[in-house]
């Protein structure tokens, strides 16, 4: 179960640098626009906070990297559980679909954790 709480871990990271790149290099992009649905003209004019969005992925990512590199059972939970919460937030407050694509594996990663370290103490 330990492999399988780094592995959920690490794909969680993974896929916040994933959007991380979308959002701050590939917003006005085409593939961006249609990932996320948006107009060029709608792009354009929100790159900038999508920009800040994608920073904000990016430092997530970072987190749970640096948590999974030191071992630091606390900063991963930390760290998934903001993105369980932002998660949450976005997909009521932005787009439905983000619960399933950011919140539902950062929570399985969340719960897996805490399952090895319950093990573990």
């Amino acid at each position: 179960m330990k492999l399988l709480a780094t592995i959920m871990t690490a794909f969680v990271a993974i896929n916040h640098y994933g959007f991380m790149a979308l959002e701050m290099f590939f917003w006005n992009h085409p593939t961006g626009q249609k990932i996320f649905g948006t107009t060029p003209e709608f792009a354009a004019q929100s790159a900038p906070l999508a920009a800040n969005m994608g920073l904000y992925n990016g430092f997530l990512a970072t987190g749970l990297v640096w948590a999974l590199f030191t071992k630091q059972t606390n900063v991963k939970l930390f760290f998934l559980a903001c993105i369980v919460v932002a998660g949450v937030f976005g997909s009521i407050t932005a787009k439905s679909s983000i619960l399933y694509t950011q919140a539902l594996p950062a929570l399985i990663a969340l719960i897996l954790v805490w399952l090895v370290s319950r093990k573990s103490a």
